[in-house]
């Protein structure tokens, strides 16, 4: 046996930067993008990364792309994008599902591979097409069909198509909804603005509050990481098309969505079905500074946290926070930019509530003090999910990018990004902007 072992690998972690993140235009689903395929959004995204950075194809390591509802046809998305983007076949490249963090998973697994030495450039991204999503035949007729192509005579086959009825051709629908609870997320939202007392006025006020700043922000050119995509066929699309600032008085006109007619959730307050597509390059620190590089920021620390899928589905931001400033060594007066996924405008007031409560901390928590609540002035004031809208799987990297610009813009250090999703699960991740 020898005397010494050999350490294999390399050893420390590196620091991974975000040098650029790009995203084409979110748009209401069944508009500019509705003829076209998930890949197709993806492969945009890319090539806007490769047009903004000059990056070399061949200097990417990996890639890594988020979705919620698959396209079956291309089942991993990143590969087809990427081929697609012009990246090498060498270029590995997989697809990962977490709800509406996926693209924030994306992320986190180049930080990752980045941090342990496996990696030094990494693109991560998302996409989702609402426009288009897989309806499947009733299990019955699947099970039918299958059968019947392996069936060998005639007589089997016709024996087979006899016993299908009239119900075997009612379609499944996918569902925005829990299947460990068969409840969808719009009526949790609205139970759980209920449990907080967050009132319809509120909710409507928020909702208006980020389409309005969201509007400021496009028109002030501030949301820097859209970039045009000519659609084939169509017009190049330039900026998000669900922006659309309203009026308190048409919004209380809308009648409850989920729960009704005494719920307080309407389309007006929640984020809308959206196809888009966004990507990121992120590198080892030392990489990105030998290539000329002037990064955006550092992605410090980061933590994933799952509750109760039932009551507390959208509650992930309180439980995560504390503990990934726990892990940063700051405090909630140190951040100075959050940008946390408006899923609901219910959603998000009822996170604040819950975070400023001593209360909930200490008979939900397990903690001593509550985490406190992040202030208005520093939230989500370039608009947020309600207004820019929300791809599933590709909202994760707009959150980080737009916490790297506004840093960088207003004169920040730290930054956190929070988003729920579906399960009960919750990434929250804490940046800081690179000293330059």
């Amino acid at each position: 046996q020898p005397k010494t072992k050999k350490t294999l690998g390399k050893t420390g972690v590196k620091n991974v930067v975000v040098v650029e993140g790009v995203r084409i235009p979110f748009l209401q689903s069944g508009t500019s993008y509705a003829d076209l395929m998930p890949h197709d959004l993806a492969r945009a995204a890319l090539q806007g990364l490769l047009t903004r950075t000059s990056v070399p194809r061949d200097v990417v390591d990996y890639i890594v792309y988020g979705t919620v509802i698959q396209e079956v046809k291309t089942s991993n998305v990143a590969r087809e994008a990427a081929l697609g983007a012009g990246f090498s076949d060498k270029t590995p490249a997989h697809t990962v599902t977490m709800a509406c963090i996926s693209s924030n998973q994306a992320m986190t697994t180049g930080v990752g591979m980045i941090a342990a030495g496996q990696c030094d450039v990494v693109v991560a991204g998302g996409v989702e097409l609402m426009s288009d999503v897989p309806i499947r035949h009733s299990r019955k007729m699947r099970k039918t069909m299958l059968t019947l192509n392996r069936a060998k005579t005639l007589g089997q086959k016709l024996s087979l198509i006899s016993k299908i009825r009239p119900d075997y051709f009612a379609p499944e629908l996918p569902a925005v909804a829990e299947f460990s609870t068969s409840e969808t997320m719009g009526h949790s939202a609205d139970r759980l603005a209920a449990a907080f007392g967050i009132s319809r006025l509120e909710q409507d006020e928020y909702a208006l509050r980020s389409h309005t700043l969201a509007k400021k922000a496009q028109d002030e050119g501030l949301l820097q990481d859209v970039v045009p995509f000519k659609v084939p066929g169509k017009d190049t699309v330039t900026k998000d098309n669900g922006i659309r600032p309203s009026s308190m008085e048409q919004m209380g006109k809308l009648k409850p969505a989920f729960v009704k007619p005494y719920g307080t959730v309407t389309a007006a307050n929640s984020s809308f079905l959206t196809d888009g597509a966004s990507a990121i390059l992120i590198m080892s620190e030392e990489k990105a500074l030998a290539m000329g590089y002037k990064p955006k920021a550092y992605l410090r620390d980061f933590v994933y946290v799952s509750q109760d899928p039932k009551d507390q589905l959208l509650l992930g931001p309180t439980y995560a926070t504390p503990k990934v400033l726990e892990k940063a060594g700051l405090s909630l007066a140190d951040i100075d930019v959050f940008e946390f996924h408006e899923a609901f405008a219910g959603q998000i007031l009822a996170n604040l509530k819950a975070m400023d409560s001593d209360w909930f901390a200490q008979n939900y928590m397990g903690r001593k003090s509550k985490v406190g609540a992040p202030p208005l002035d520093k939230f989500n004031t370039w608009g947020g999910s309600l207004s820019l809208g929300h791809p599933f799987g590709a909202t994760g990297c707009r959150l980080v990018i737009t916490a790297a610009h506004r840093l960088k813009k207003e004169g920040g250090q730290y930054g956190l990004v929070a988003a729920c999703a579906a399960g009960g699960q919750v990434m929250v991740l804490c940046s800081s902007v690179f000293p330059w």
